[in-house]
């Protein structure tokens, strides 16, 4: 299966060109990485080329580098029914460069893109309808970023005598404990909170 897989790839290559920035084989599944710019042209020829014919879409995903430039890696998923195989293309976006929208190569993208604008911020250019879907309108931020507080910003709750949803800052009733983790197996070099009266 890894020779299969590794032929695909130099046929990718070699098809594409500089299209391609990076092709490996890793645990049995085959990785193309491509900028940003050409995502339409690497997907349309992944689903179009006889020797690929990746024309399922399965996910598309996000994930955040926040020591990198271009901190965000935006993940799409394809699979070739016909041959049983997988492929998992990667292109790299920052805080200010979009991504082309694949709706026109795979219209099942289009919530997926959302889902990754909504919890990343990354703007998919072109995009016929690129809003929030996960979170509330009024949301502030993006929650799956590396550097979004945990606590969040504001807190929901419904207010009684009102008899609406209010939306308040967050209030911290107590400060986050600090945890040390320590194995609680090998014991720790002091006395943990309620074990005082313990026998030494």
């Amino acid at each position: 299966m890894t020779q299969a897989l590794t032929d695909l790839g130099q046929h990718i290559s070699a098809k594409l060109g500089g299209t391609i920035t990076g092709v490996t084989v890793a645990f049995g599944e085959l990785t193309v990485t491509c900028a940003a710019a050409d995502i339409i042209a690497v997907l349309t020829f992944l689903r179009d080329d006889p020797a690929c014919r990746f024309d399922y879409f399965i996910d598309l995903s996000g994930a955040d580098y926040p020591e990198r430039a271009l901190r965000f890696d935006v993940v799409y998923h394809l699979v070739d029914p016909y041959r049983a195989r997988r492929i998992r293309v990667k292109v790299q976006a920052g805080l200010d460069s979009d991504v082309p929208t694949i709706t026109t190569v795979y219209p099942g993208a289009n919530w997926y893109e959302r889902e990754v604008f909504d919890l990343y911020g990354v703007v998919f250019a072109g995009h016929p309808d690129l809003r929030r879907i996960l979170t509330d309108y009024g949301f502030s931020g993006h929650p799956l970023r590396k550097d979004f507080p945990l606590t969040g910003h504001v807190e929901v709750r419904y207010d009684d005598e009102l008899k609406r949803v209010v939306y308040e800052p967050v209030k911290l009733a107590q400060e986050f404990r600090q945890f040390d983790y320590l194995s609680p197996w090998e014991g720790s070099d002091y006395v943990l909170p309620g074990d005082e009266k313990a026998k030494s």
